[in-house]
């Protein structure tokens, strides 16, 4: 008996960042766009809890219970009173440590694929619930689609998507860790009033409508002046796709992996050939949004 899920990227088109709370955390209104690139966490009863992982950059995955995949089963199993005797197998296909989510996805998968293993039926709810103890970004790789996720980014609101959204994505040659790069938000901030946080009215119109132009004026990432302050390299590759004819570029989340909005499958393809050609980047990935979120594609037999 097996079970297998598949979970997309993400890509933040709003990232807007309070300051920092007294917890650490920071408020936030993110809004989330999920990505046709995935992942698949297949699970299959084991002797105990295992992690393997394929694919490429796969050498940098942690195989322990550091492992967003290996908590979730964890989370779950102890909630039902059972024991989290699984095997865990990853198949990466989410650039890893670059700013779109891919150990979130893997969170979110492994439990999904484990809720289905061992036929607990749990509710979205109560899934959604343990993602938002795993982390911040686990509950959207659960959702899929658009949402708002706004506290620090795990309660979230689904939103309405009119159209089709063609991406690229730079992949930078190293990586940044997300606490840095908001230690260094708050840095930078330091001194200075931080507004709250709120979603844009006209990027989540632009999202309804489906109109790229438009969502290209609004996309916005608070946490892209830390980033590229700990990665300057990151500012050619921006400049780059732009040259290239992005109709916007932004740093992905807390980065390192650059997001690039194209008007269309063909601008996406010559956006990709010229970041390649540039050097600026060790590889280059396209994807459209909205995609479906957790999705169980090879259930038990």
């Amino acid at each position: 008996m097996s079970v297998t899920v598949r979970v997309p990227a993400k890509v933040n088109v709003q990232l807007a960042v309070g300051a920092a709370r007294p917890d650490g955390f920071h408020d936030l209104a993110n809004v989330f766009l999920a990505v046709g690139l995935y992942d698949e966490v297949t699970v299959t009863p084991a002797a105990e809890l295992k992690i393997t992982c394929s694919g490429p950059d796969a050498h940098q995955v942690p195989l322990d219970t550091s492992n967003l995949a290996a908590r979730a089963a964890i989370a779950l199993a102890a909630r039902h009173g059972l024991s989290p005797d699984v095997h865990l197998h990853i198949a990466k296909d989410i650039p890893v440590a670059g700013g779109m989510a891919g150990g979130s996805a893997d969170g979110a998968g492994a439990l999904l694929a484990c809720d289905t293993l061992w036929g607990l039926g749990s509710t979205p709810e109560e899934l959604l619930d343990i993602c938002a103890e795993l982390g911040s970004d686990v509950p959207f790789s659960l959702l899929g689609g658009a949402a708002l996720g706004t506290g620090r980014g795990e309660l979230l609101q689904a939103l309405p998507v009119g159209g089709s959204f063609h991406w690229v994505f730079a992949l930078a040659d190293g990586g940044l860790s997300t606490p840095a790069v908001y230690g260094e938000f708050d840095r930078l901030t330091a001194g200075t009033v931080v507004p709250e946080p709120v979603a844009s009215p006209a990027l989540l119109a632009a999202l309804r409508d489906g109109d790229a132009t438009a969502l290209a004026r609004t996309v916005v990432n608070d946490l892209q002046a830390a980033a590229l302050s700990l990665f300057p390299a990151l500012a050619r590759t921006l400049a780059v796709g732009s040259d290239a004819g992005a109709l916007a570029s932004l740093v992905s989340g807390s980065g390192p992996t650059t997001a690039f909005l194209a008007k269309s499958a063909g601008s996406a393809d010559e956006i990709a050939s010229a970041l390649l050609a540039s050097g600026t980047c060790r590889a280059v990935r396209l994807a459209s949004g909205p995609a479906d979120g957790a999705t169980v594609v090879a259930p038990a037999v």
